[in-house]
């Protein structure tokens, strides 16, 4: 599978959770978490120190979400990208989305023996919001540019 059509892939699934998702109304998760709902996507937050985000239960965990999600962003700090994502390979989760500062721009190889073994399909080193439908200009631009570079994925 190429790296667009794992987007593809990901994207055409409806119930996607956000783990690490923000307390802080303005932050950038949060603003993801609205746009995705916006767009029909049964969106799940994760943050362990939040009952509630947008209006919505808020899980401690991957694996306390029931029933699971379809695929999951990760938004996490660096130090708990690994341990997000064995959650989400115990959880039986299949599609994975490295997104954040947290995440660097490549995968390590442990966190992709991981993925192997739990025959997860991995997206990392692209925002969410270059592939949503009618999303804002600078997210369109954003994609513009990688395109430009050829750096968008193909």
């Amino acid at each position: 599978m190429t790296p667009k059509q794992a987007i593809d892939h990901f994207l055409a699934q409806k119930r996607i959770a956000i783990a690490g998702v923000s307390r802080t109304e303005h932050d950038f998760s949060r603003g993801l978490l609205r746009e995705m709902r916006l767009r029909g996507y049964d969106t799940v937050p994760v943050n362990p120190h939040a009952e509630e985000i947008e209006g919505l239960t808020c899980f401690a965990s991957v694996r306390a979400i029931l029933p699971p999600p379809d695929g999951v962003i990760v938004m996490v700090p660096a130090t708990q990208v690994e341990s997000v994502v064995r959650e989400c390979a115990e959880a039986g989760i299949k599609r994975v989305w490295l997104h954040g500062p947290g995440t660097g721009s490549a995968p390590s190889d442990t966190l992709c023996a991981l993925c192997e073994q739990g025959d997860i399909t991995l997206i990392s080193g692209h925002c969410p919001y270059m592939f949503l439908t009618d999303t804002s200009w600078i997210h369109r631009l954003h994609a513009r540019i990688l395109k430009w570079l050829r750096k968008y994925p193909r």
